[in-house]
């Protein structure tokens, strides 16, 4: 299927059925997540997948008690690290750098400017920053789920800092930005499944200057 083909395919699944989702197909999700781009290469976020009843049914609450949280074969939640670190930023380019070939050196003057850039910024705005670079992955795993004719429903509705707290990612300097249960959709009860998709036109969405 190609890529418009799947998003007019895809819609926000307001039912699972509750069924599994091949975990081949779930891994090719998570791969497309991890082969985004992000600024810098830096990859300022985590991807935590949820595939314990039990665990779901407890974050169901917290998302406002969305059903398709406790009805999805594996929940996906996305996670952007609180702020960034010198040795994080450290971290990366020596791991970029030894999988290159290349002397740790070789990066010093770029890792020097982008350390004075992001560095001097307030904890909350390089947290924004970061969750930006989250959204990113998190749409092309959306992308990728629909190439799959894997439903996939995105969620902001629910409750971070207390999601954050029972699943411990305070502790990790993690704080969740988006969740995606992925699943299959159920015809008989979901309402929105027949309906058409609508966007707003073209010629209101495009602006060119030629």
């Amino acid at each position: 299927m190609s890529l418009i083909n799947a998003l007019n395919w895809r819609y926000a699944v307001k039912k699972m059925n509750g069924q599994p989702v091949a975990q081949e197909k779930v891994d090719k999700i998570i791969a497309a997540a991890h082969l985004a781009p992000t600024s810098s290469g830096l990859q300022p976020f985590k991807v935590i997948v949820v595939t314990n009843q039990e665990l779901k049914e407890k974050i169901a609450p917290i998302a406002f008690n969305q059903s398709q949280v406790i009805d999805s074969s594996h929940l996906l939640i996305f996670a952007a690290n609180e702020n960034y670190t010198e040795e994080g930023i450290d971290h990366v380019f020596s791991r970029m750098n030894a999988e290159r070939g290349l002397p740790d050196s070789g990066t010093d003057a770029y890792k020097a400017q982008l350390k004075g850039m992001i560095l001097s910024r307030t904890a909350e705005e390089n947290f924004n920053h970061a969750a930006r670079q989250a959204y990113i992955g998190f749409g092309i795993a959306i992308a990728e789920a629909a190439i799959l004719e894997v439903d996939a429903t995105p969620m902001e509705g629910f409750n971070g800092p207390e999601l954050d707290k029972f699943l411990g990612l305070d502790k990790q300097g993690l704080r969740s930005v988006t969740l995606l249960p992925l699943g299959h959709r159920d015809p008989e009860g979901d309402w929105l499944v027949n309906l058409k998709k609508v966007r707003t036109p073209l010629n209101e969405f495009l602006i060119e200057f030629k």
